[in-house]
């Protein structure tokens, strides 16, 4: 099994495209028929959506954790902090590795974490604190 879509749904999808386009996505508006204007990018093979919240429904799900592996950590967070977002936890060696988490426009949380197949100095200094 492979996941294969993410679909988010908000009250404001301009606004939270915006942001996903910080970490790099790229965007395009769709139209499925009658559906509603939406925004689509693909990831590797997954298909990440945005959509307008469904009119009987008055709150986004800000439950949802979404997990990132970035190519720099600290250059991303940097612009998102300087772009006005909220950095829920600056980057740190953890367990799982060199990781942040930041909030979209809707209060969801998402982990960043540095892909250390780019970084091999970085894969020492985690192994030295024993992540």
């Amino acid at each position: 099994m492979k996941l294969n879509l993410v679909v988010l749904k908000t009250l404001t999808p301009d606004a939270l495209a915006d942001f996903y386009t910080q970490l790099g996505l790229t965007f395009e508006q769709h139209r499925h028929g009658t559906g509603p204007l939406h925004y689509a990018a693909t990831l590797d093979d997954v298909v990440f959506e945005i959509y307008p919240l469904p009119k009987d429904k008055e709150r986004t799900d800000d439950t949802l954790r979404l997990g990132f592996n970035v190519n720099n950590l600290d250059d991303l967070i940097q612009r998102l902090r300087a772009n006005g977002n909220k950095i829920v936890k600056a980057p740190a060696l953890t367990e799982w590795g060199y990781v942040a988490v930041v909030e979209d426009s809707d209060g969801r949380k998402m982990s960043k974490k540095l892909d250390a197949r780019v970084s091999p100095a970085v894969i020492g200094c985690i192994d030295d604190f024993g992540g």
